[in-house]
């Protein structure tokens, strides 16, 4: 039987990406998945699909938008639909906007510490009396580097990641005694399709070739010149979910090929 059987994940931002690497390794441990996203309805009819036939659990979607809190409860309400119960919150939505600070669209702000930070606090606060009542959950928050150092034109990022790991503090100690734990998690790159994009526009940029923009954009942050993959992380996840990570609990987790390091 596998270690999560029976459970319940709700994952923010997993129809594609790193948040869909995290889905698909909960179901592997037999958690059932809601997954969550907005865009294109098929795209994500298919990320559906395929992750319940590959893993033989059932996965419902919500396309909730997370810019308030009221869209963060409707999530939680049609996790509460499909299923009956949240055991497992993994807080993974993020968007990213950069400029300079003076020039940051105060929208754009807006928008980013709603969704990176603001719903994330709503998600728990919705998600955790339950598993409360039950004496047992798991909050996996999915911060950044960029959590614990900063970057020029990153302003609202940094400020969210920065947030996003106070927050996970505060939700660990006060549900120490609980059977909850909280705890954050610090990815730096991450082979996503939309990084892989990125790169290869670098490369048509410069005419340097797919591997020489690899190396250029992991060596500018990353001591370890290798990408993070969404199913290590996944893989993560899934073991602070386990029994064996019982005490564990407040830990921002640096998964970053050395990018904090220094």
């Amino acid at each position: 039987m596998a270690s999560l059987t029976g459970r319940i994940a709700l994952v923010t931002g997993s129809t594609s990406g790193i948040g869909l690497g995290i889905a698909a390794a909960l179901a592997a441990e037999g958690a059932g998945i809601m997954l969550h996203g907005l865009g294109d309805a098929q795209a994500i009819e298919t990320a559906r699909a395929g992750l319940e036939r590959a893993s033989g659990v059932q996965v419902a979607v919500s396309g909730a938008d997370l810019r308030s809190g009221a869209g963060v409860r409707r999530m939680v309400a049609d996790a509460h639909a499909a299923f009956g119960r949240i055991d497992i919150l993994v807080n993974n939505a993020g968007i990213q906007v950069t400029a300079d600070l003076v020039d940051f669209p105060d929208e754009a702000w807006d928008d980013v510490i709603a969704v990176n930070l603001s719903a994330a606090f709503h998600a728990t606060k919705a998600a955790t009396p339950g598993m409360v009542a039950r004496g047992w959950g798991r909050v996996v928050n999915i911060a950044s580097a960029h959590g614990l150092v900063g970057s020029a034109r990153k302003s609202a990022y940094v400020a969210a990641k920065h947030g996003l790991l106070g927050l996970t503090k505060v939700a660990a100690i006060e549900f120490a005694n609980t059977g909850i734990t909280v705890n954050a998690l610090c990815p730096g790159w991450v082979l996503t399709p939309l990084v892989a994009a990125q790169i290869e526009a670098r490369a048509a940029a410069s005419g340097r070739g797919v591997a020489a923009e690899t190396a250029s954009l992991l060596s500018e942050k990353q001591p370890m010149a290798e990408f993070t993959t969404p199913e290590q992380i996944g893989a993560l996840v899934a073991f602070l979910c386990s029994d064996q990570a019982r005490t564990m609990t407040g830990a921002p987790l640096a998964i970053d090929g050395g990018w904090t390091a220094g």
